[in-house]
């Protein structure tokens, strides 16, 4: 399974700061909100992922993240010209998606909870048909929302309703086998212009090919498309680390942990980091792993 990540879009939310910043670029505590969605893909066991964003902010992601070998993995760049939806995302990737299936993540996404990578595991296993999941929250007209039976079987998808049938949202993470490359190519622009993925996963509904995972409680996701959502994740990741002495979404521990770099490739990194929060937890994580005798 190949990944991708959508960071484009104009952060309008945000501005005046995403005027002169990409907003998946704004720190998220002490660490840029793009490595959280990657950290997701990298938990699912996909080291293959393609980066699309906007023609000004592209470059800033190669800077960031390179061709990604520091982490274990294969990177790839699109642009995205203007915005025209999340399910243009298939069409943009068409040819990195080749005859794979594939993962998809909102770049603002930021998930975190007891036993998520083993949920990942499972869902990147995926060989037919797709897999969303699905959260509650106390707006749910402000996402796609999801209508659920006693069965917790999906009854009916809609983008943004005005009288949401269900406080059920679905989260920005996808999975999907390689035929969402031609449901893509067949969905109409919505009355926003854009090819929205709510179509495409109603296109997997109607053929019964559609299964959902409920995020339920004690697990958390945000979307950090505003300023007090960002504060809010800042203030949730601060309280993790500090509290459990966890790191979330190191790159280079999950790259670690999964086999994909060296003891060796974490002290370079380590070393070619300022004096910071990051370079800090990122020692502790080193010295843990050379205590217990680790390679």
């Amino acid at each position: 399974m190949k990944g991708i990540i959508i960071a484009g879009g104009s952060g309008s939310r945000l501005n005046p700061t995403t005027l002169g910043l990409s907003k998946h670029l704004i720190p998220i505590f002490d660490k840029p909100m793009i490595y959280y969605p990657l950290s997701v893909l990298m938990l699912a066991g996909i080291r293959e992922i393609l980066i699309i964003s906007t023609p000004d902010d592209l470059q800033s992601y190669k800077r960031l993240l390179g061709c990604g070998k520091k982490f274990g993995l294969t990177l790839h760049y699109e642009l995205q010209e203007k915005p025209e939806g999340i399910a243009h995302a298939f069409l943009i990737g068409e040819d990195f998606i080749g005859g794979s299936s594939v993962a998809l993540i909102l770049g603002d996404n930021i998930f975190f909870g007891q036993e998520f990578k083993a949920i990942l595991m499972s869902a990147a296993q995926l060989s037919q048909g797709a897999k969303i999941f699905i959260h509650q929250v106390s707006e749910p007209s402000r996402f796609g929302v999801a209508e659920i039976s006693e069965s917790k079987q999906i009854v009916s998808l809609e983008e943004k309703p005005q009288k949401p049938k269900s406080n059920y949202a679905v989260a920005g993470l996808y999975f999907y086998d390689n035929k969402v490359i031609e449901i893509a190519k067949k969905i109409k622009p919505s009355s926003r212009g854009e090819l929205e993925i709510t179509s495409i996963n109603q296109e997997y509904l109607r053929q019964g090919l559609l299964s959902v995972g409920i995020l339920g409680r004690g697990f958390t996701w945000l979307d950090a498309g505003t300023s007090e959502s960002l504060l809010e994740a800042s203030q949730f990741v601060s309280t993790v680390q500090n509290r459990q002495g966890l790191i979330i979404a190191c790159l280079e521990e999950i790259a670690f942990n999964n086999g994909w770099i060296t003891i060796e490739s974490l002290i370079e990194s380590f070393s070619s980091l300022g004096e910071n929060e990051y370079k800090s937890s990122l020692g502790k994580l080193i010295k843990s792993i050379e205590k217990a005798g680790l390679k």
